[in-house]
Formats: structure tokens, C-alpha cells, sequence
């Protein structure tokens, strides 16, 4: 069954404690704001989205935290596409990503956002940086896609 979800025009801002729980709850709150806009939990783009702020929040609490500093979610869904941003207070720190290591248990965060999103950067902020995501939301492709 084909779903179509018609995110348009919709925005979603959150600010968090950069903390392990700050960065549980984008998880969460993302997939309740997805559902909210019509894209069910457990369709594929809530799931993909899921996994995406699940990293990004990650290295925003891990290697973007600054000390009384809260990190930022914002979703943008336009016209076909939905916009995952997560905004940091430490810009002097590019996110890395790490080759893969035989038997290496982190690291592959960035290679998953990667594999899930159409495409993703980095931008500087007036105070820290902001790492973004994107995932195709047309009537064909309701998920993120790889792209490589």
C-alpha cells in the first residue's frame, strides 16, 4: 500500500536540555509531530526520521554540548520535502564521520543519516552550528532515500 503524505508549510521548534533524556525525547517528540501532520508511526519516513534525530541529537548532547546550553529540533516539511535540523552551542566542532572499524561500537551515526536521507550538512549559527538532514516526502517516495 502506497501512502501519500502531504507535509506542506508545517514547522515544528523544540528546545532541549543536552542531555541523554533531551536527546530521547526529540526522538520521540519528532514521530509525535509526524503523526500529528498525518505520517503515521511505523510508516517508513517515521521511522527513518526517528533514526535521524536519534544521531543527530546524539552527537548534539555528546560533542556539541556547551554547559547551561540547550540543543535545538526543528522539523520544516515543504512542498515534497521534510527537513530535520539540529542546532548545537559548539561551532568550533565539525560533526565527523569516522571510517568504519572492525568491532567498533560507536561511529556510525553519521553514516546512517547518510544512508537515510537524501542529503544532509552542516551550517553555522550566530552561536554554534546547526546539522541538517532532508528526506524526499512526494506521493512516490514516502520515505528517505538512499543516496549515494
Amino acid at each position: 500500500m502506497n501512502a501519500e503524505f502531504t507535509l506542506v508549510n508545517h514547522e515544528f521548534v523544540q528546545r532541549l536540555s543536552a542531555t541523554r533524556r533531551g536527546a530521547r525525547l526529540a526522538r520521540r517528540l519528532a514521530v509525535h509531530q509526524l503523526d500529528a501532520w498525518g505520517v503515521p508511526y511505523g510508516s517508513g519516513l517515521s521511522d527513518d526520521v526517528a533514526v535521524i534525530v536519534s544521531e543527530l541529537a546524539a552527537n548534539a548532547v555528546l560533542h556539541g554540548a556547551v554547559p547551561g546550553r540547550d540543543f535545538e529540533l526543528r522539523l520544516l516539511a515543504l512542498s515534497g520535502t521534510l527537513r530535520i535540523e539540529v542546532s548545537d552551542a559548539r561551532g568550533e566542532r565539525e560533526p565527523e564521520v569516522r571510517p568504519f572499524r572492525t568491532g567498533a561500537e560507536s561511529g556510525f551515526g553519521l553514516h546512517l543519516v547518510g544512508a537515510l536521507a537524501t542529503t544532509w550538512g552542516v551550517r553555522d549559527r550566530v552561536v554554534g552550528k546547526t546539522v541538517w538532514a532532508e528526506c524526499v516526502t512526494g506521493p512516490e517516495e514516502h520515505q528517505c532515500q538512499i543516496v549515494r
